[in-house]
């Protein structure tokens, strides 16, 4: 079991490493582009609907990230409780069940408030 470790200890490693400096890139070019756009005179109706598009999503996104960690953190309390053996899959269920349930909440929520 050791040597799956040391298999994708690496590639996660550099997974995360090349996704975040995908995702820095795609932020910083997607504003750049916008800002030129805006500057060069080039935004009318339809470029300002998808820019509106692009930043409602972004009003919420403090509330989706709270309720993921706070569902997180939250099994991590609960399975300090829990007596699981070392094999036990209830840990990992347990976690994935509340960050569904913290994605759950926000769905609803924003549901309900586009539907104002």
């Amino acid at each position: 079991m050791n040597y799956l470790r040391d298999i994708f200890m690496p590639i996660t490693i550099i997974g995360s490493f090349g996704t975040a400096i995908y995702l820095f890139t795609k932020v910083m070019t997607d504003y750049i582009l916008k800002k030129k756009m805006i500057e060069k005179g080039f935004v009318n109706d339809d470029t300002q609907a998808i820019f509106k598009q692009h930043t409602s999503d972004g009003r919420y996104s403090s509330l989706k990230w709270g309720l993921i960690i706070f569902f997180a953190g939250l099994a991590l309390v609960i399975m300090e409780f829990i007596p699981t053996g070392p094999d036990s899959p209830l840990p990992y269920g347990l976690f994935a069940l509340s960050v569904s349930l913290g994605f759950l909440i926000y769905y609803y929520v924003i549901k309900k408030e586009l539907n104002k």
